[in-house]
């Protein structure tokens, strides 16, 4: 089943939307949940919990990519799960890599960050700016929270070479906010 057919069935409140999205979306899901909280059981709550968020959201939302949007709901769960793992002192081993980033993204505070200019937007604009392969291996260490080992052996690279790029395209990054005037 497509996604249009999956969000009518949303839209028309029919309970085999959510059957047909676990079918689906199950196994990229539940991948991006264990790469932020660790534990198969922990992403399997996390996972049915965004279906209920989905079953809530749709209507009124009726997303575009029905599998971008999934997947946003479940890092968002996830990252609020480890949080409370962490905070719990339950998530052994839990690494969430924007520790790479601290020396220069805005806290949650960050509203005057970028002078008034939401940050999502600016980090839109410069992904967009990136060749496909680079905005991809970005987007697969930063928002899937894949391993550098993963993300090397699917794009035929080696750890070091994967690990440089990120960290070159995150001195990019840097580069491209402070000359949007960025506080930093």
């Amino acid at each position: 089943m497509d996604n249009s057919e999956i969000i009518t069935l949303f839209l028309s409140r029919d309970e085999r939307a959510i059957s047909e999205t676990d079918a689906k979306y199950r196994g990229l899901c539940l991948s991006v949940s264990k790469n932020i909280v660790k534990s198969r059981s922990d992403a399997e709550e996390c996972f049915q919990d965004a279906l209920l968020a989905l079953w809530r959201n749709i209507p009124p939302e009726k997303p575009k990519n029905l599998g971008a949007y999934l997947c946003r709901i479940v890092r968002n769960i996830s990252l609020s799960r480890l949080d409370y793992l962490c905070a719990q002192k339950r998530a052994e081993g839990a690494e969430v890599p924007f520790s790479e980033f601290e020396d220069f993204l805005p806290d949650s505070r960050g509203a005057s960050f970028c002078g008034g200019i939401e940050f999502s937007d600016l980090l839109n604009r410069f992904l967009s700016g990136l060749d496909g392969r680079t905005r991809s291996v970005f987007i697969r260490r930063y928002f899937f929270f894949d391993p550098v080992a993963d993300i090397a052996r699917d794009f035929g690279m080696t750890n070091s070479r994967t690990a440089s790029m990120l960290m070159r395209t995150r001195k990019k990054l840097k580069k491209y906010l402070t000359e949007k005037g960025c506080q930093i």
